[in-house]
C-alpha cells in the first residue's frame, strides 16, 4: 500500500511547461471548422503542448488562469493568446458567465466543487467539455486487464478538498461524475497514465535515458519482462485535440496499451539510442526488495506485478486507440526527452528528481555481484 500511495502522490506533482519542450510539430491536421476553445490552466506540463496542438489545428484558444505560472510563456512560444485572469476557486470564475465556447479543455480540476463552479457559468453555452482525469481513479490496481468500466475509488467524506495520495484518485473520480451529471454526452473524460516526454520536471521517465547515457553498470529491475505503461505528452495533447475535432465523447484510458511495452524494451531502447556501451544489470525483484530498493521512486516507471500492483502494465487503452490515439516510436520519446533534459541548466541536470541515488546504486550492484560470486 505504501507503493500505491507513492504512485498516486507522485501524480500530483505539477510538471514544467518549458518552451523547449513544445517545439515538436503537431501531426493534427487543420480542422475544417476552427473551434473557439477555453483552456482552464494551460501553463503546466500538458497544458502548453495541448494549446500548441490546438493552435496548430487552426483553433482559437483563450486561457483562464491566475497569470502567475510562467506568465511570459505564451508570448514567447505561441504568440499572444487572450487571457482571462482569475482564480477558478473563487468568484473570479463568474467572468465566464454568458460567454459562448465550442469547447472547454480542463487540465486543472482536482475536486468536484471547481467543476461545478465552472459549469455553473458555462454549461449552457458550450458544445463539449474535455476533462483530463487520471488512471489513479481506479480503486483496485491488483486487478488485471482493467478497462474504463472498472470501479473507481470513493471517499468517506466526498466534500474534502485535501488533495493527498489517498484522496487524489477518488476526488478526480468525483470531478468526472460532476461533469457527466451536468453534461452527459457532451463530456469527454480522458484518463492518462504516466505522462512522459520533454518538459516533465518529475524525471519519472527521464531518469532512464539520462542514467543509461551516462554509461557503466546500470541497475535495472527484475528480468526486464514486466510490462509498463506510459504516454508521451505530445501524443496525449494531439489526441485531446483530435477528440475535439471529431467531437468524441465518453471515458477513455489514455496510455500505451496493455502488455505493449516491457521495462526491458524501454531500457534496451535507451541503450541502443543513447549509449550502446552501457551495461544493463538486471537484478531480481526479491533481491531489490532485500536491498530496500523502491519500485517507482528508485526504479522509475516500474512496479513488480504483484500485490497492490498485480495489474500494473495490463490496463486496456483499446477504446482510445480505436478512437484515434496514436503512439510515437519509443526511440523518439527517449531521444527527445534526453535532448530536452540536456538543454537545461547544469544545476538542474545535476539534480535528478527520481531514480536511485548513485551511491546506493553502486552499493546494490556490488552486493549483487557478491551474491553471484
Amino acid at each position: 500500500m505504501a507503493n500505491r500511495r507513492q504512485f498516486i502522490k507522485s501524480s500530483l506533482i505539477a510538471s514544467a511547461g518549458l518552451a523547449t519542450a513544445c517545439q515538436a510539430r503537431s501531426v493534427i491536421p487543420k480542422s475544417d471548422k476552427p473551434l473557439n476553445i477555453l483552456f482552464m490552466g494551460g501553463t503546466g506540463f500538458l497544458g502548453p503542448h495541448t494549446v500548441k496542438a490546438a493552435i496548430d489545428a487552426g483553433h482559437k484558444v483563450t486561457l483562464f488562469n491566475r497569470g502567475k505560472t510562467k506568465p511570459t510563456l505564451y508570448p514567447e512560444l505561441l504568440g499572444s493568446l487572450p487571457l482571462i485572469k482569475g482564480d477558478r476557486k473563487t468568484d473570479d470564475i463568474k467572468q465566464l458567465k454568458d460567454s459562448k465556447w465550442d469547447l472547454v479543455i480542463d487540465t486543472s480540476s482536482y475536486y468536484p466543487r471547481v467543476v461545478d463552479m465552472l459549469l455553473d457559468q458555462v454549461a449552457d453555452n458550450i458544445g463539449q467539455y474535455i476533462l483530463i482525469s487520471t488512471i489513479s481513479v481506479y480503486a483496485d490496481w491488483s486487478q488485471k486487464n482493467m478497462d474504463e468500466s472498472a470501479a473507481v475509488g470513493t471517499l468517506d467524506d466526498p466534500t474534502t478538498e485535501q488533495v493527498t495520495g489517498e484522496t487524489y484518485g477518488p476526488l478526480k473520480a468525483l470531478c468526472e461524475q460532476a461533469a457527466q451529471k451536468r453534461l452527459g454526452e457532451r463530456a469527454t473524460i480522458i484518463r492518462p497514465g504516466l505522462i512522459v516526454g520533454p518538459g516533465d520536471k518529475t524525471d519519472r521517465f527521464t531518469y532512464w535515458p539520462v542514467r543509461i547515457a551516462k554509461g557503466g553498470d546500470v541497475l535495472c529491475p527484475s528480468e526486464g519482462k514486466d510490462f509498463i505503461q506510459i504516454i508521451d505528452v505530445r501524443d496525449l495533447a494531439e489526441w485531446t485535440i483530435h477528440c475535439a475535432n471529431k467531437k468524441i465523447s465518453g471515458v477513455f484510458n489514455a496510455q500505451t496499451n496493455a502488455n505493449d511495452i516491457t521495462i526491458g524494451e524501454l531500457l534496451t531502447n535507451c541503450k541502443m539510442t543513447l549509449n550502446p556501451k552501457a551495461n544493463l544489470v538486471w537484478v531480481p525483484t526479491e533481491f531489490l526488495e532485500s536491498q530496500s530498493v523502491a519500485p517507482w521512486g528508485e526504479m522509475p516507471t516500474w512496479f513488480p506485478p504483484k500485490g497492490d500492483f498485480a495489474g500494473a502494465g495490463t490496463m486496456s487503452s483499446k477504446k482510445a486507440y480505436a478512437n484515434g490515439l496514436q503512439q510515437r516510436p519509443l526511440k523518439t520519446i527517449i531521444k527527445d526527452t534526453f535532448d530536452w533534459f540536456s538543454s537545461l541548466p547544469e544545476e538542474r541536470k545535476g539534480q535528478l528528481r527520481a531514480g536511485i541515488a548513485a551511491e546506493k546504486e553502486a552499493k546494490v550492484l556490488a552486493a549483487w555481484k557478491k551474491h553471484n560470486s
